[in-house]
């Protein structure tokens, strides 16, 4: 794949004062990040630490109430409509359509990010075998186990070539073979100069990752290397 470089340089992804409050509740208080082309950068803690409230800000899902952010050479808020293009998102959640097939979905979500049903059906076919999904692009998703059901929910995500991968707790209940698996693909982006942020809450997946942040109630009380932590 292809990724093109970042307008005048510069880390890929960077947080100032990142902050989100829901009425008296503060999500996710005042972090800082920044992060350089092509790192695995992860977000451990446990549920309710801030991790998912910090990525939807990031991927302009969500506003900030105080701080800055830019992501890919885009500005929160200001241009967060021209950042969409440029990240790709997988949700804790399995998000696809469980009543298309592995094919329709592709075709669904490249279409949403732009792409022409021809680089679709391209990118398509070369994304299959790497997901460990060729010969199931008739199958409804819904059907899929669950370790295949992350695999299209990630190859979607890839399937625009974004400057950033935004993936929360992709690997959640799934086993460890699948776990591996699915590691295995992160890096192969990392490879091309994608930046991917994680988010977990396994000690040893936080392992895989270039640096680590830990976050309690909303800060970041910690950031190093897995080795340095």
């Amino acid at each position: 794949m292809t990724v093109i470089p970042l307008p005048g340089g510069g880390p890929t992804v960077e947080a100032r004062g990142l902050t989100k409050r829901f009425g008296d509740f503060t999500a996710v208080d005042a972090i800082d990040l920044r992060v350089e082309r092509g790192e695995i950068f992860g977000f451990l803690g446990a549920n309710g630490a801030g991790k998912t409230t910090a990525i939807r800000m990031l991927c302009g899902l969500l506003k900030p109430s105080a701080g800055e952010a830019s992501v890919a050479g885009y500005r929160l808020g200001k241009e967060s409509g021209r950042l969409k293009r440029h990240i790709g998102y997988m949700s804790q959640r399995f998000s696809l359509y469980e009543d298309l097939t592995v094919r329709e979905n592709l075709e669904f979500f490249g279409g949403v990010y732009g792409l022409t049903p021809r680089d679709i059906a391209r990118r398509g076919a070369a994304l299959l075998p790497r997901l460990d999904l060729s010969g199931s692009e008739r199958r409804l998703a819904g059907s899929l186990p669950l370790g295949y059901k992350q695999r299209l929910a990630l190859g979607c995500a890839m399937l625009h070539q974004p400057r950033v991968l935004f993936l929360d707790e992709p690997t959640g209940g799934v086993d460890p073979l699948a776990r591996r698996r699915f590691w295995d693909l992160i890096y192969e982006q990392s490879a091309a100069g994608v930046t991917v942020f994680v988010t977990t809450h396994y000690m040893d997946e936080a392992e895989y990752c270039g640096r680590v942040s830990i976050m309690v109630q909303g800060k970041i009380v910690a950031l190093d290397t897995p080795a340095g932590l």
